[in-house]
């Protein structure tokens, strides 16, 4: 229940947020899921809607402007957006056959269905789905993994969201999420990534709306188990995402960073590392002869100095050897080793 299989196997398990950037096209879809292939991500993620069930009818059927090539309302234009059975089944196998998981995020208890019917194996449900309870229960109860977003909400909101799956024995991962597009810098609000492990025990990413992704990149390092970012073939495109999502190259950037992080964060215990072992030995002291110290002279404090290289006696160890006599004539300023001594 704590953590995904699919998760807890990666340092960071990245999710690349196709959406509605495919602005109905399969053909932009797949090159959208080339594009996450070459990046190097996990999954590949999409939505799901049933359009009918989106808004009230006087909602659905307003004049919409914003995007004419799509639509004049608002109706049209989700309609224009979504991909039905076949569309998703070939956009399913493309994605597998580029090696990558196929996620989607379910808007309604039918966009649910249609999922389960396609074989979809892991869910993502949206910040305002947080508060539909009736859509999360349905979801909870096909036993399937879930991420849940947890934008726009409160912590008791979230407090009863996580039961739903807990009663239910569903696994869920939560996101930190802001919920404004663009999210401004200051309102990332990243503590909220340890609020969420701590308070639930399960496994938190991060659903960055920032431009750019250096919000992002700090999650990781701050321990977020997955993350989600919208990408775009161009940021000039026509449609609701284009404008604050990733473009291929940015994408590439972001994860090529992903993956380094683990290493720079490192586990936390001390030790001399391979690489500093070359600096230690270079500049760390050792025991040196201060005066010219005969043969069978015993060693005493006023004979020695420490001084660079590493690589002799440390003064840890100088009881090794003080009160030893000398078996052979040592000359001033020359690093001295064990055997020099009985």
């Amino acid at each position: 229940m704590n953590n995904f299989d699919f998760i807890s196997k990666r340092s960071c398990y990245v999710i690349a947020e196709a959406g509605l950037n495919h602005n109905g096209s399969v053909a932009i879809a797949k090159k959208l899921i080339d594009v996450a292939s070459v990046a190097g991500v996990d999954a590949v993620k999409f939505q799901k809607r049933t359009v009918d069930k989106l808004a009230v009818r006087s909602v659905l059927d307003a004049r919409d402007d914003r995007f004419p090539e799509f639509g004049t309302s608002y109706r049209q234009i989700r309609e224009h957006l979504e991909f039905g059975r076949d569309e998703y089944l070939e956009l399913k196998r493309y994605s597998e056959s580029k090696g990558l998981d196929f996620l989607v995020t379910a808007f309604d208890t039918d966009a649910v269905d249609f999922l389960d019917e396609i074989g979809v194996q892991c869910y993502k449900m949206a910040s305002h789905s947080l508060t539909n309870l009736r859509l999360l229960e349905y979801q909870a109860k096909g036993g399937k993994p879930t991420i849940l977003s947890t934008g726009m909400a409160d912590t008791g909101e979230i407090d009863r969201a996580v039961s739903v799956f807990i009663e239910r024995k569903a696994p869920l991962a939560l996101m930190h999420c802001v919920s404004a597009y663009p999210t401004p810098l200051a309102e990332c609000n990243l503590a909220m990534i340890d609020t969420l492990r701590q308070r639930y025990g399960l496994s938190v990413g991060y659903s960055g709306h920032e431009l750019g992704y250096l919000p992002t990149l700090l999650a990781v390092a701050r321990g977020a188990q997955l993350v989600e970012r919208h990408f775009t073939l161009d940021k000039g495109m026509v449609g609701f995402d284009h404008k604050i999502s990733l473009e291929p190259d940015e994408l590439i950037d972001m994860v090529r960073k992903i993956r380094v992080i683990p290493g720079i964060v490192g586990s936390g215990e001390k030790q001399v590392s391979k690489t500093e072992w070359i600096t230690r030995k270079k500049y760390h002291v050792s025991m040196a002869s201060a005066v010219p110290i005969p043969a069978g002279s015993v060693l005493t404090e006023a004979m020695i100095v420490y001084r660079n290289p590493g690589t002799g006696i440390p003064c840890k160890l100088a009881h090794t050897v003080l009160g030893k006599r000398a078996v052979r004539n040592i000359a001033e300023s020359e690093l001295l080793s064990a055997d020099m001594f009985e």
